[in-house]
């Protein structure tokens, strides 16, 4: 059906298309297996030919004229559906494990995470309602990817558990918090830390404050607004992290109330 990759199998001419690094290479196996596939028929058009075409099983002769153009379109929202659910598999992990090493996602830009290698984490698993983010399992922040074409990547083609699901199988991989001024150590220099770790790179809530500013808003009020990543699997919040942010919250809510006495006395 396409005469750029009659040499290449689909999957094959997919992963070494630019812009999608990211992703690994699901085995045949797993897709050809009908129960790991279940519920993608409903969101998926054309899914019977667009799965022969990943599959390398579509007949030219099998494809009319007008839907040449969409099949394309639905091969990749297929295959990037199914690669969400494998890497979420012991396999997939592995896999992803692989260019976790080598750092294939990028490193984190702030400067107390040592350049963190980063993985990429959706923040719905509905397709096309976010883009793909990348996770930093030391500060636990998420990041935009810095080229286009990996920014363009559906969120929901990795999903909202991969990464914080990786850090439970494999917990020898889960960065160290502490450095020289960090608030866990409970020496007092919380706010240096807070103002040091943010020297490089902005986060949303970084964006927020100042969108807020721009707005007239006060910057404790602008600080109120500021949304947290907060990292789940399959829906349920990872208790460690969870407690950590818990006490991190309380520490933010402490610095909003010294600005808000500042602010209006």
């Amino acid at each position: 059906m396409r005469s750029d990759c009659n040499a290449l199998q689909w999957i094959s001419w997919f992963l070494s298309s630019k812009g999608n690094e990211y992703f690994c290479e699901v085995e045949e196996d797993y897709i050809l297996d009908r129960f790991n596939l279940t519920g993608l028929n409903t969101e998926v058009a054309n899914y019977s030919q667009a799965l022969d075409l990943i599959t390398d099983n579509l007949e030219d002769d099998d494809v009319q004229d007008e839907l040449r153009g969409s099949l394309d379109v639905q091969a990749r929202l297929l295959y990037g559906l199914i690669h969400a659910r494998w890497i979420v598999t012991v396999r997939g992990l592995s896999k992803m494990l692989d260019k976790y090493k080598r750092a294939d996602f990028g490193r984190c830009p702030r400067v107390f995470c040592q350049s963190q290698p980063l993985l990429p984490v959706g923040l719905t698993d509905v397709p096309y309602e976010k883009s793909v983010k990348l996770y930093c399992g030391r500060c636990e922040d998420i990041y935009s990817p810095k080229s286009s074409r990996h920014g363009s990547i559906d969120g929901a083609y990795f999903g909202t558990t991969f990464p914080h699901l990786m850090f439970l199988v494999y917990p020898h991989l889960i960065p160290p918090k502490a450095n020289p001024s960090d608030p866990a150590r409970g020496d007092g220099r919380a706010e240096d830390w807070a103002k040091g770790v943010r020297r490089r790179g902005s986060t949303r809530e970084d964006e927020v404050v100042a969108e807020g500013a721009a707005e007239g808003l006060s910057t404790a009020t602008a600080a109120l607004k500021a949304e947290r990543y907060r990292p789940k699997i399959f829906g349920f919040q990872v208790n460690e992290i969870a407690k950590l942010q818990r006490w991190q919250e309380a520490v933010r809510d402490k610095q909003i109330a010294r600005l808000e006495e500042l602010e209006y006395s």
